[in-house]
C-alpha cells in the first residue's frame, strides 16, 4: 500500500469514473485501475463495486475515509514541516 493508491481510490471516489479520476491524477485509466486492483489485492476486499455509477463497496466505504484521514495528516505534517523550516527560534546574543 502507497499514498499513491490512497489517493486514486480518493479520487475515484469522489469523481466516480476511472477516466476522469485519471485525468485528475494525471496518470492514464489503465494504470489507475491497476493499481486500485494491486490495492484491493493486497487488503483482500473489493474496494468498489462494479457497476454503472461506480460506488464503494461498504469496507470500501471505510477504506476511503480512512485514506482521506491518512492524506490529511500527511499534508498536515508538510505544512508544520514547511513552518517549522521557515520560523526562526532560539537565543540570539550581540
Amino acid at each position: 500500500m502507497n499514498l499513491q493508491q490512497l489517493e486514486y481510490i480518493v479520487a475515484l471516489d469522489i469523481h466516480r469514473n476511472h477516466a476522469r479520476a485519471a485525468e485528475h491524477c494525471h496518470v492514464t485509466q489503465p494504470t489507475l485501475s491497476m493499481m486500485v486492483k494491486k490495492l484491493e489485492g493486497e487488503l483482500g476486499v473489493k474496494i468498489f463495486d462494479k457497476g454503472q455509477p461506480l460506488k464503494p463497496s461498504a469496507a470500501g466505504e471505510i477504506i476511503i475515509s480512512r485514506a482521506r484521514q491518512i492524506l490529511q495528516e500527511i499534508r498536515n505534517l508538510k505544512e508544520f514541516v514547511r513552518n517549522e523550516k521557515d520560523s526562526i527560534q532560539g537565543e540570539f546574543r550581540l
